[in-house]
């Protein structure tokens, strides 16, 4: 979930003062912005008690053990879309998120934590939840085909391509890797989620 900012102090301001603008400045930040975004204090602090931090480690996704280095999850009913990430943290929506499959909850946990080691290449996020599910035996084919399903009901915007070029795309790699025609541990030849409407 990645944007541009336009003005540094209307999106950092907007970020700080309601939801709506948290997700704008989140994209802002991994774009480049001179912000580094809220700490997470600040953002379960705007979040309010509907927020919950999980510690590094702590998650489990429908009884996966799930972690993103050393970073932590807030849990966010209210999240404008599945998932995001500021830099530091990651974003869960409980709400949203509940009646996906498995493979598609750690898939969307996956492509956040991507943001935090790739910045804010959308298709890159999609590659490290690929890979990493490959490579951690939680993605099979049936759970490729569930992603697929889920995310090509997405229409794109300005730096979301539209949904159904994101499933080629990681497909075609979920092939190369469990073909063996790509190291599953390797960031080279890999080129948030996008809106929730």
């Amino acid at each position: 979930m990645i944007f541009r900012l336009a003005a540094v102090a209307a999106l950092a301001l907007a970020g700080l003062s309601g939801l709506n603008g948290t997700a704008r400045a989140q994209e802002f930040v991994y774009r480049g912005g001179s912000a580094g975004g809220p700490t997470i204090e600040q953002y379960l602090e705007q979040v309010g008690p509907s927020g919950q931090e999980i510690p590094h480690g702590s998650l489990k996704i429908d009884g996966i053990r799930v972690n993103c280095g050393t970073r932590p999850t807030v849990l966010n009913p209210n999240f404008d879309s599945w998932g995001g990430a500021f830099p530091g943290f990651l974003i869960l929506n409980t709400t949203k998120i509940a009646g996906l499959s498995t493979q598609v909850k750690l898939y969307i946990y996956s492509h956040e934590c991507g943001h935090q080691f790739i910045g804010a290449s959308e298709t890159k996020a999609d590659l490290f939840a690929i890979r990493r599910g490959v490579k951690w035996g939680w993605l099979d084919a049936q759970g490729m085909e569930q992603i697929c399903t889920f995310i090509s009901q997405l229409k794109g915007d300005a730096v979301h391509p539209p949904g159904p070029q994101r499933c080629e795309t990681m497909r075609t790699y979920y092939r190369q890797l469990v073909n063996g025609t790509q190291n599953a541990k390797s960031d080279r030849g890999v080129f948030t989620l996008g809106p929730s409407n």
